[in-house]
């Protein structure tokens, strides 16, 4: 296990809380008696081996002496104790005052991962809006919010699409229903540019966009939006958001969830019609705006 000096504090939290956990399991501990030997409860353990806690070096002592860890083990993990206890303000740090913490744990995942696969019935996905469709649904998803959060808030989405583009660009994969397509946010010009702006992004080997058409019937309003996140480039999602009117993103990383999630990603998907289908779609809908302007 290679310990690389580029890995984020959140991702080494992560990878050393999977190292834990499967030192547990090989040896056959429970959480209760991990916590025992730490002398604290069996939530704390669970929280350091899911990644959600940082890691202690009088905890990290107390696993590797339970564990019976030697070396190179012991290093490799260490080093990633030490990288994972680093606090590096994160680029969305400055945004605190209009983002949720629920949004700022999906920016953090979202910073981190290699495949995304999103799911959305009624709006583009976020990481594929233009500015101008951005700033429209968010005015009114955010109603209580004034001109100036609304614009933060684009910013914040904006500054989120750099992963697609970057060296070694997130891989997404997007799907939506027709209705997506169809609904006129902002206006027809707004509308316009967005589906103009989909049909060229999703010519980029990293971005897979794919329509659920109408004629798809109640297959095309069998969920809700959600948003899957997987951190190996193995095509396995680790962790999932799902898009609440209330919280606006419930953290879900049991994995019977994602496994149902990752089901219905996959029966979502061969319900849609092709990436060049999805894309001709998208013409047909622009030419019917310019026509009907």
């Amino acid at each position: 296990m290679a310990v690389l000096s580029s890995v984020s504090p959140l991702t080494s939290r992560r990878k050393l809380g999977a190292a834990l956990r499967k030192l547990r399991d090989q040896q056959g501990f429970t959480t209760e008696e991990v916590g025992a030997h730490l002398n604290c409860h069996n939530s704390k353990v669970s929280r350091i081996e899911n990644g959600k806690r940082t890691c202690t070096k009088k905890d990290f002592e107390a696993f590797m002496d339970l564990f019976e860890v030697t070396e190179p083990m012991l290093s490799e993990l260490r080093e990633l104790m030490i990288k994972g206890r680093q606090q590096v303000p994160p680029w969305w740090y400055a945004y605190n005052d209009v983002i949720s913490a629920n949004y700022a744990e999906f920016l953090a995942y979202e910073a981190e991962a290699v495949h995304c696969f999103e799911f959305h019935p009624l709006v583009i996905p976020g990481s594929l809006q233009t500015a101008d469709y951005a700033r429209a649904v968010t005015g009114v998803g955010f109603t209580a919010l004034g001109p100036d959060q609304v614009e933060s808030l684009v910013e914040v989405r904006m500054r989120r699409q750099e992963r697609l583009y970057e060296e070694g660009p997130l891989i997404l994969d997007a799907v939506v229903t027709e209705a997506a397509l169809r609904i006129l946010v902002g206006g027809s010009e707004v509308m316009h540019g967005q589906l103009r702006h989909v049909r060229e992004v999703s010519e980029r080997d990293n971005i897979r966009f794919r329509v659920i058409p109408f004629q798809a019937g109640e297959k095309a309003v069998s969920a809700g939006a959600f948003t899957l996140f997987g951190s190996d480039g193995d095509g396995e999602a680790d962790v999932g958001f799902t898009d609440s009117a209330e919280s606006f993103l419930g953290y879900r990383d049991d994995p019977l969830t994602l496994k149902r999630l990752s089901r219905l990603f996959g029966n979502l998907s061969g319900t849609a019609l092709s990436e060049n289908d999805s894309r001709q779609l998208v013409q047909d809908i622009e030419k019917e705006l310019i026509l009907n302007e």
